[in-house]
């Protein structure tokens, strides 16, 4: 059963990593920021976040498979947000957890062939398309496992900590466009609980 025991995530699901670089705790916690990784894999999205040299972090990344994986305490502040903005307050990470999940972002097409920004093919069946300023654009699909996933993290996360907001990173800053249309957000935020 997934929990949350001395602000870390505790499950047969969540695999540990240590991101030292965040120490500071945060005053209040009343925000989560779902985000895009644009990577490669989850794993490889847990490196770069650890990784002492970046000036990025998140508290915890969702894997395609539905796995969770944490690096950051929910009471420390981790910088996932950049320059950003909600209800009237300025930078997010202050009072915010960041939830990253695996997918490889906006993708280009190449005859009948998807591609991410790093050069991954993605299969038609991986493929969300859309529509924007009248022409389809393509994203990476989520899968169902990691939605699921997002939804029972964000549900336990405003139950343990009173969390008031769920948004998206691109509702917080113009700079950023994830999760990006191929995310349900509206279904996740009501199947977690979140009325405002």
């Amino acid at each position: 059963m997934l929990r949350i025991v001395s602000d870390v995530l505790c499950g047969e699901e969540v695999k540990y990593f240590s991101c030292g670089k965040c120490k500071t705790r945060m005053k209040a916690v009343d925000t989560i920021v779902l985000h895009g990784t644009g990577g490669a894999s989850a794993m490889s999205s847990v490196v770069h976040l650890c990784n002492p040299g970046t000036k990025v972090a998140a508290h915890t990344v969702v894997g395609r498979d539905g796995d969770y994986y944490q690096m950051v305490p929910y009471v420390i502040k981790a910088w996932h947000a950049g320059v950003s903005m909600h209800q009237g307050r300025a930078n997010v990470n202050d009072f915010s957890i960041g939830v990253e999940m695996d997918n490889g972002g906006q993708l280009e097409r190449k005859g009948n062939r998807f591609f991410s920004s790093f050069g991954r093919e993605y299969m038609p069946n991986e493929v969300y398309t859309g529509i924007e300023n009248g022409r389809a654009v393509y994203w990476h699909a989520y899968t169902a496992e990691q939605v699921e996933a997002v939804i029972r993290l964000c549900r336990l996360l405003r139950v343990h900590y009173g969390i008031k907001y769920l948004v998206r990173h691109s509702d917080i800053t113009s700079r950023k466009v994830d999760p990006g249309p191929a995310f349900p957000f509206e279904e996740v935020k009501k199947r977690a609980g979140f009325v405002y």
